[in-house]
């Protein structure tokens, strides 16, 4: 992890919206999921969220020995976005404290503030990380 991992990096990423990340597209085996408005799935709005923060520090990590992964997420979802709008993301390092890193996020739909929140991550070793992740896997599993 570089020492210029630090508060104040920001980043910008833009994101159109396919029909295949809607509600009835999150779970499709689950029938009340299948059967909501064709919109941007709360579930997928926090994968971008997570996504645009996880890019934004990537040129500071020994990418891909270090990764980092998401601890904790508090995102409201404020709008609807249909299908074909482009969302922009915009996140910012607010804090770092060893591994640990927060964000400060919101995203945009070209109509409305669709979301705002913090993020947190933490940097891992990915070799250590799924040394321990085997502990836990059950026998035969993957």
């Amino acid at each position: 992890m570089s020492p210029d991992l630090k508060p104040g990096i920001s980043f910008v990423f833009d994101y159109t919206v396919p029909d295949s990340k809607t509600v009835p597209k999150l779970y499709p085996e689950w029938r009340e999921f299948s059967e909501m408005p064709e919109v941007f799935a709360t579930g997928f709005l926090v994968g971008l969220m997570e996504g645009a923060c996880q890019l934004a520090i990537k040129p500071y990590l020994d990418w891909p020995r270090e990764q980092s992964l998401g601890t904790h997420v508090s995102f409201s979802h404020l709008a609807a976005t249909p299908p074909g709008l482009t969302i922009r993301v915009r996140c910012e390092v607010i804090e770092v404290e060893g591994r640990r890193v927060r964000f400060q996020a919101s995203a945009h739909d070209g109509h409305d503030l669709i979301s705002e929140g913090t993020h947190e991550r933490f940097v891992i070793d990915v070799d250590r990380f799924n040394e321990r992740l085997s502990a836990k896997r059950p026998a035969g599993g993957r």
